[in-house]
């Protein structure tokens, strides 16, 4: 999840808030690719999830990466939570989940490069405590009790609130993990056709990458646990955005989406003040409970962007949301994915092609379908798995259009096709044979 976000003063126009993602517009010249992805630690020998202090932990992981490769220190209250370097942070989950939020890189051979470093600095650090790292999209055995809980203010807020709006509010905070990319528009009108090829195909990411067979030691009967988790949260800030898909949508109209959701908290002085339930709107009057007579800045309204997650979601970029974290060659599969659909305008157009004619039901219903049967589900007369195919064979003709040979990261999404059979099925085929109904040997199977 964010972190605190900054460089906004008081906010003196209700136009300020749309034009903070007007201000995203650039032209394809600049155009950038920003992958992040968590990952679930946990430690040899006992498989118990790596907790935030002791010898063997992500505090003594935050000291090693920061006195041997560079990185600076991000401090809430004291502790440390977070390192940035070069434009890229590592930030923590509310469960542990370790997150590295990479810079903005030109190409897919820089993200890919970037991610191997990372990893190889993480093994460097982690390798001599006894920590492992594993890509999967929720926890397979630890319950709620087993996990760690993070020292942030904003997840000690958030853990309250999910158990009164939701099913499995916490089960998303603490027991998931997600690889996701961040993409630029060049205006409204493309943001728009972005966004909602984005949505419409958010469930072929879903189904692609699933990788969350089971939870509390057992199968679910889901190939994306994580993708129902979503599904049981908050409806109020989850979610196909149906609305995004009516005529005349674009950034005000998204705008009004984010007021109406009710807010978690405000960011003062390194501190989390309570501001759970409220309402933005009320904010803007200067009539928010939780600061009486005090206007929003601009920060305020970014902090408040972040507190919404749809499949995909609209900041200055656009987040593409909808896929469990899985092995290096995935993590590196989901933003070549979306690149090639996104950056080539042929590709775009054709994107949306397939997916115009779905209506809100079709949608929703292939978002659930993608979560229980992966690559097998259909809906509203849909099979994933040929919307998969025609989605992939797209991505693959946009990143050949760049020129660059970023296809080649692509590799694991045909070999799924190929077999038809994703991560999520080739875990449950092996628990039911080879590993004899144990998920002891899914810890090194899943490793990063």
């Amino acid at each position: 999840m964010s972190i605190p976000q900054s460089g906004g003063g008081q906010i003196t126009s209700f136009h300020q808030l749309a034009e903070l993602m007007e201000s995203g517009n650039k032209p394809k010249s600049q155009w950038r690719i920003g992958t992040e992805h968590e990952k679930f630690g946990w430690l040899e020998g006992s498989h118990a999830p790596l907790p935030y202090a002791g010898e063997r932990s992500i505090s003594a992981l935050f000291a090693g990466l920061e006195a041997r490769f560079g990185w600076t220190a991000v401090r809430e209250a004291g502790n440390v939570i977070g390192l940035h370097r070069n434009g890229a942070n590592i930030s923590l989950e509310p469960g542990g989940q370790f997150e590295l939020s990479g810079a903005m890189m030109s190409d897919m051979h820089e993200t890919a490069a970037e991610l191997r470093l990372h990893l190889e600095e993480v093994a460097e650090i982690a390798g001599p405590m006894g920590v492992r790292f594993m890509g999967i999209g929720a926890a397979p055995e630890w319950s709620h009790q087993d996990m760690p809980v993070m020292p942030k203010g904003r997840y000690r807020l958030m853990t309250d609130y999910m158990g009164r709006v939701g099913t499995h509010g916490t089960q998303m905070m603490y027991r998931t993990s997600t690889v996701q990319v961040n993409l630029d528009y060049a205006s409204e009108a493309d943001m728009v056709k972005k966004l909602r090829v984005a949505i419409a195909l958010q469930p072929v990411a879903t189904a692609l990458f699933a990788s969350s067979p089971f939870f509390d030691g057992k199968p679910n009967g889901h190939r994306s646990w994580r993708s129902r988790i979503w599904r049981g949260l908050d409806d109020s800030r989850t979610g196909m955005l149906p609305f995004a898909f009516d005529e005349g949508f674009g950034f005000q109209q998204y705008v009004d989406w984010v007021l109406d959701v009710p807010m978690y908290f405000v960011y003062r002085d390194g501190t989390y003040i309570n501001a759970l339930g409220q309402s933005f709107r009320d904010f803007l009057k200067g009539e928010l409970p939780a600061l009486p007579g005090e206007l929003p800045t601009l920060s305020d309204w970014a902090d408040h962007m972040t507190t919404v997650f749809p499949e995909a979601r609209v900041k200055k970029y656009i987040e593409m949301r909808g896929a469990d974290c899985g092995d290096e060659a995935h993590i590196n599969a989901l933003p070549a994915f979306w690149l090639g659909l996104m950056y080539d305008q042929s590709a775009l157009d054709a994107a949306w092609d397939l997916a115009k004619g779905f209506d809100a039901a079709t949608r929703e219903g292939l978002r659930v379908a993608a979560s229980v049967s992966a690559l097998k589900g259909e809906a509203g007369g849909v099979k994933l798995e040929a919307l998969a195919r025609a989605a992939v064979e797209l991505s693959q003709a946009g990143l050949v259009a760049r020129g660059l040979g970023e296809e080649i990261y692509l590799a694991p999404l045909h070999q799924s096709l190929a077999q038809g059979e994703v991560q999520a099925d080739r875990w449950l085929r092996l628990y039911e044979t080879e590993w004899d109904h144990s998920l002891t040997p899914i810890y090194r199977a899943a490793s990063l």
